[in-house]
C-alpha cells in the first residue's frame, strides 16, 4: 500500500516545514509572525478600492440550486459563509452558467430558465453581505465577483445524462463523455451567440452589486477547451489568435455592456504535471493588453486529473487514490504561480492548491505572499468545513483543528452521484443528513 504522512500527524510547523522541503527544497512556510505583522493582512489596491487582506474564496457550486436556476437555502447558506470567512476577495463565489444548456449539472445556477435573473443575483449578494457584516468586514474593503461559465464538453443540464457541446474531437475526452460523432460539435454560428449571453449575465451581475465577473477558462470547460482547439478549422481554431478569438469576443461584449465592470480570468495553466500549457505566458500577456489584471491560477480538470487539480489524501469516487504524496501536486500549483508572477509582476494572481496543506495553509500562505510569489491565496473546500479559518488567522485566534478539511473528497463524490455538494464529514448541517452515510460508502479503496 502506498503511504505518505498525513498532514495532521505533524506535531508542529517546524516538522511540517522539514517534510515540505523533502518534496521541493524551494518551498517554505513562515514559522513565526514577523514584527511587521501578517503578510496576509497587508492591504492591496484593486479596481479603485483598497482590500484589507490577501485571502480569497475560490468559485464553487453545490448542485443545490433549483432546476430553473434560482438559489436554494443551501446555496444561500454557502454564500453567507463566503462572507463569514472574512476574505477580502470573493472570486466568483459560484460557477454561474450563461445558458441552460451550458450547465454542468441540472441544479447549477444559470441564466435563461427563470424571469428573475437579477433577483437571483441580488439574493446571493445579500447573503454574502450579511456574512461579511457578521465577520466585521466592510463591503468597501472587499472585491466580489461572479464566475461566468459554459461547461461545453462537460455539460449535463438534465438528469438524463451528459449532453456534451465540444470545440473539437478528441479520442480520450470523447470516450469520457460519450461523444460518438460530430453532432456535439459547436458551429461557428453557435459560438458567435455566446458573447451576448456573457454580456447579459455581466449586466445583471453589475446591477446586483458585483464588482467583477470571471470569464472562466479552466478545468476543461468550454473556454479552456477553446484554447486547445489546435485541430479545429475556421476562425476559432488553429492559431493562437483564432483559439483566443472567442474569449476576446466575450471580453469585448462584456466591456461594451458594462464598461466599468472589472474582469478576471480563472485559468488552467496546465492539464497535468507533465503537460504544461506552454502558452500560459502568452495568454496572460494578452490579458495585460486587454487591461485585465486579475488571474486565478489553477491546473488541470476535476474530470480527468482530479489528483492534480485538487490535491487530496482521499480520491473522489471517480478518481484514483494517490500513489504519491499529494504535496507534489501542491508544489506544482505553488511553483506555477511563482513562475507567472515573476514573468508578469503587474498582474494580480490568486494561488490555488492550499487546502491540502490543512492547518499549515496559513503558514505557507504567509511565506508566499511575504515573498511576493503570489498576491492572494484562495481557499475552496476549506470554506465548506471551516469558513472562519481565514478570519481566525487574521485575528490571531486559536486554530480550530477539528474543523480543518482533511480532503476526504466527499464534497466531490456527492455531486458525482447526484447529491448536493458539502462537507459531509465536518459540517454539522451535512453530517446530519441521510446522504452522509451513502457518500462515505462511495469512497474508493486506498491505492495499493
Amino acid at each position: 500500500m502506498t503511504s505518505f504522512p498525513a498532514i495532521a500527524t505533524f506535531k508542529n510547523v517546524i516538522d511540517f516545514k522539514k517534510h515540505l522541503q523533502t518534496i521541493d527544497p524551494d518551498l517554505c512556510c513562515a514559522t513565526d509572525v514577523p514584527s511587521t505583522g501578517l503578510a496576509m493582512a497587508q492591504p492591496i489596491a484593486i479596481g479603485g478600492r483598497t482590500l484589507n487582506n490577501r485571502w480569497a474564496v475560490h468559485p464553487m457550486e453545490g448542485w443545490d440550486a433549483t432546476n430553473d436556476g434560482k438559489p436554494s437555502a443551501d446555496t444561500l447558506r454557502r454564500w453567507y459563509n463566503f462572507g463569514l470567512s472574512g476574505s477580502a476577495l470573493i472570486w466568483g463565489g459560484e460557477a454561474y452558467a450563461v445558458c441552460p444548456e451550458g450547465r454542468a449539472n441540472p441544479n447549477q445556477l444559470h441564466q435563461g430558465s427563470n424571469n428573475d435573473l437579477l433577483g437571483t443575483m441580488r439574493a446571493l449578494m445579500s447573503e454574502l453581505r450579511r456574512g461579511q457584516a457578521a465577520s466585521g468586514i466592510a463591503s468597501e474593503e472587499t472585491l466580489v465577483g461572479l464566475q461566468l461559465t459554459h461547461s461545453g464538453r462537460w455539460a449535463r443540464p438534465t438528469s438524463t445524462g451528459a449532453e456534451p457541446l465540444t470545440m473539437f474531437r478528441d479520442d480520450f475526452l470523447d470516450e469520457r463523455v460519450g461523444v460518438i460523432d460530430d453532432s456535439c460539435l459547436l458551429s461557428d454560428a453557435d459560438l458567435q451567440e455566446l458573447p451576448a449571453l456573457y454580456a447579459r449575465a455581466a449586466t445583471n451581475a453589475q446591477a446586483a452589486g458585483f464588482d467583477f465577473v470571471d470569464i472562466k477558462c479552466c478545468h476543461g470547460y468550454l473556454l479552456h477547451e477553446a484554447l486547445s482547439a489546435f485541430n479545429r478549422p475556421g476562425p476559432y481554431g488553429g492559431s493562437f489568435e483564432n483559439r483566443t478569438r472567442l474569449f476576446c469576443e466575450i471580453v469585448a461584449a462584456v466591456r461594451s455592456a458594462c464598461p466599468d465592470l472589472e474582469i478576471g480570468v480563472r485559468l488552467s495553466v496546465s492539464d497535468d504535471r507533465d503537460n504544461p500549457f506552454d502558452e500560459a505566458d502568452e495568454f496572460i500577456s494578452l490579458l495585460e493588453e486587454l487591461g485585465i489584471r486579475l488571474v486565478n491560477q489553477t491546473i488541470g480538470s476535476p474530470y480527468y486529473c482530479p489528483h492534480v487539480q485538487r490535491p487530496a489524501a482521499f480520491a473522489p469516487c471517480d478518481g484514483v487514490s494517490p500513489t504519491s504524496d499529494p504535496l507534489y501536486s501542491v508544489a506544482v500549483h505553488i511553483q506555477s504561480a511563482r513562475k507567472l508572477k515573476r514573468a508578469h509582476p503587474n498582474m494580480i494572481f490568486v494561488g490555488t492548491g492550499y487546502t491540502y496543506l490543512q492547518e499549515y495553509a496559513p503558514a505557507v500562505a504567509e511565506y508566499e505572499v511575504a515573498h511576493h510569489h503570489v498576491d492572494f491565496v484562495g481557499l475552496g473546500r476549506m470554506i465548506l468545513s471551516y469558513p472562519e479559518m481565514a478570519r481566525d488567522h487574521l485575528a490571531g485566534k486559536e486554530f480550530q483543528r477539528k474543523r480543518v478539511c482533511r480532503t476526504f473528497s466527499d464534497c466531490t463524490t456527492a455531486p458525482r452521484n447526484g447529491m448536493k455538494s458539502g462537507c459531509y464529514p465536518l459540517d454539522p448541517e451535512y453530517r446530519a443528513r441521510p446522504e452522509a452515510k451513502k457518500v462515505r460508502g462511495l469512497r474508493p479503496p486506498p491505492a495499493k
